[in-house]
Order: C-alpha cells, then sequence, then structure tokens
C-alpha cells in the first residue's frame, strides 16, 4: 500500500498506467489567488514569503484547497541558490530581481564561495518538510531549482535580460570561465535539490526558462550539459520509491530529442511543441509534460475545456502525460477558469487510459 493517496503523479512520470492524467499547473501558488495576495502582503515582499517556512507551507497548500490537484509544488524561487552565494539578490517594481554584483569574469567566479545549503538555504528545507507534514501523504511534492544556465544568465547579466548580450558574449570570448561558472552553479544546485529530496520532495523539476535563447550546440555545451550534470547526481530512489526527474526547457521544440538522453524521467513541453510531435521527438522513452497555452485561461469556460480536449487528443493513448500548462499561470487570470480545466482534465483524460490500466 502507498504511503500517498493519491500517487498519479508519480506513477505517469515513470510512464506506468494510470485511470486518468494526472494535473498540476506551473505557478500554481501565485498571484491570481487572492489568498496568496493577502499572505504575500502579510510576508511584507516576495522573498521575506520564501525565506519563512510556515508561510511558505501556506501559499503551497492554497491551491490544492480550491482545487482537485495530483501535486503540491513546493513555494520557492529559482534564484535562492545564487542569492545564498552572496551576491546582493534585491527586487525592482515593475523590473523584476536584479543582482548588485553580477559575475562576469574568472576572477568573478573564483570569488564564488563554497556554500554548505544546509546553512545558506535550510529555510527551504525546513519549508519542504513543513509542507510535508501539512500534506498527510494527500499528494506528492515536487521540489525544483533553476537550471544552470538560466540562473547563470541573471548572475552575468545582474537581472531579467530578452537578448542576453552579456552571458551570450562570454559564451563566445571566454567559453571555458562560463563552463567552469556553470559547473560551480550545477554543482551546489545538486546539492540544493537533493537536500529537498531528503526533506521531502518527492519528484523534482529543473527549469531551464533560458535555454531556447541559445542555438541549438551551444544548448547543449552551456544549458544541456550543466543539467546533464545535476541529474548524475541527484538522488533517484528514496524510502523505497523512485524520485522522477522532471527537465523543462521553455521553446525546446527538437532540442528534446537531445534532453532524452541525461537520463530524466520526463520533459516539460511548451505549448509552441504539439505533443505529438513531442512524442515523436522522444521515442515514447520519457513521459511528457505539459502543454495547454497559459493564454487559454483567458478564454471562455468552453474553449478551456476545447484547450483541454485538444491537448489531451494531442499526446494521445496510453500512459506517460502529465498535464500542465506550457508555461507558468499568469496573474491576470480568473481562479474559476483553473477550475474549469482542472476539472476537464478529471473527466475527459480516462478514455486515454481505458485500454492502458489493468
Amino acid at each position: 500500500m502507498s504511503e500517498l493517496e493519491n500517487d498519479l503523479l508519480l506513477r505517469a512520470l515513470l510512464r506506468q498506467p494510470v485511470p486518468r492524467t494526472p494535473v498540476w499547473i506551473m505557478r500554481q501558488a501565485g498571484r491570481y489567488l487572492p489568498e496568496y495576495r493577502e499572505t504575500r502582503a502579510q510576508a511584507g515582499d516576495f522573498m521575506s514569503l520564501c525565506r519563512n517556512p510556515e508561510l511558505a507551507c501556506e501559499v503551497t497548500m492554497q491551491p490544492l484547497r480550491r482545487y482537485k490537484l495530483d501535486a503540491a509544488i513546493l513555494f520557492s524561487d529559482i534564484l535562492t541558490v545564487p542569492d545564498a552565494l552572496g551576491l546582493g539578490l534585491y527586487f525592482e517594481t515593475g523590473e523584476g530581481p536584479k543582482f548588485e554584483r553580477p559575475v562576469r569574469t574568472k576572477a568573478d567566479i573564483d570569488k564564488l564561495p563554497d556554500i554548505d545549503v544546509s546553512e545558506t538555504l535550510g529555510y527551504v528545507f525546513d519549508a519542504v518538510r513543513t509542507i510535508r507534514r501539512e500534506l498527510s501523504g494527500r499528494v506528492p511534492l515536487i521540489g525544483f531549482s533553476g537550471s544552470p544556465w538560466t540562473v547563470g544568465t541573471y548572475m552575468v547579466e545582474g537581472g531579467s535580460s530578452r537578448e542576453f548580450p552579456t552571458i551570450k558574449g562570454l559564451a563566445k570570448d571566454d567559453p571555458k570561465t562560463l563552463e567552469a561558472m556553470l559547473a560551480k552553479v550545477a554543482a551546489i544546485t545538486t546539492d540544493y535539490l537533493n537536500a529537498q529530496i531528503e526533506a521531502g520532495a518527492q519528484a523534482v523539476q529543473i527549469f531551464d526558462t533560458w535555454g531556447s535563447a541559445l542555438e541549438r550546440d551551444d544548448y547543449k555545451r552551456f544549458s544541456l550539459a550543466s543539467m546533464q550534470q545535476i541529474v548524475d547526481g541527484l538522488t533517484r530512489e528514496k524510502d523505497g520509491r523512485k524520485i522522477p526527474v522532471i527537465l523543462f526547457t521553455k521553446g525546446a521544440g527538437p532540442m528534446l530529442e537531445d534532453m532524452v538522453a541525461t537520463g530524466c524521467d520526463a520533459l516539460g513541453v511548451d505549448w509552441t511543441t504539439s505533443l505529438a510531435d513531442a512524442r515523436g521527438y522522444t521515442g515514447d522513452k520519457v513521459a511528457l509534460q505539459g502543454n495547454l497555452d497559459p493564454a487559454t485561461l483567458r478564454e471562455s469556460p468552453d474553449v478551456i475545456r476545447q484547450g483541454v480536449a485538444d491537448t489531451l487528443a494531442s499526446y494521445g493513448d496510453g500512459p506517460g502525460h502529465v498535464f500542465n500548462l506550457g508555461h507558468g499561470i499568469t496573474p491576470d487570470i480568473d481562479p474559476d477558469h483553473l477550475g474549469v480545466l482542472v476539472e476537464a482534465v478529471h473527466e475527459l483524460s480516462p478514455q486515454y487510459h481505458a485500454a492502458k490500466t489493468p
């Protein structure tokens, strides 16, 4: 007997038969929920919310109280690692995260400290333990990190960027220095994810938001190689159960084929690639997660239901599909519209599993 009341997500990520497609939503704990906005106001600011295990637990649980979701995802941020490296993370209204001390030279990289994640990021692991207690076996908990390339774009550019001129320049002018930085971030991220697993995360996802800003060969060298380093070092089983690993490169397209070779269990697919094409790229060697366009949630309930139906049909029959958006839910969404999506997945997905479920 499983310790989990609902282990559909873990089974689907391992391509095991399930009676229906499990569903969770990237950024499901977020600004579209009024209760989240209230809790964030209570915390004072975003990072104070991340650093408070009880409040991080509260916002993690909020979407599960509203919707029949099949997973909780840790409430945190991909920039916790460079923050722990002492780069001076701060947020400017309307401009997103910024770093006071960007990393741009070999000397900058050499100055990066060796950190003990249990000390510098202990608040994250406290949050994981608090959430697991609160979940009490209801659904699994997903831990996560940013990819070294994506985190590196913020570290090198000093904040958000659209064109990534500084880090792309570094990739061309001094690729060895960039690779050394990415390897260091990957080593810390491996420790970080393993500590999340030790604290109770039952699956982990690596968010590679900006990998598709690279052409394919550079993607493999600077983004995929550092994710491979992490996958190779992860704890893949705990308490007699496998810990599935999900890689998500936004806009990956044909690069999904390259990602399969990492040994991950599942790949996230954004809305610019159909799940049918993604199955073709990956040869059913991994599970697929996705991939309704988040903008669909601005439409009428009928349009949302049709979008769910089309996404399920695109994946087709058999195990190995986790329903999600193709990227995170946006702050402007009516919470009731997400309820329509979740109910549609519950109603429409069993037909794709009937022949495959014992």
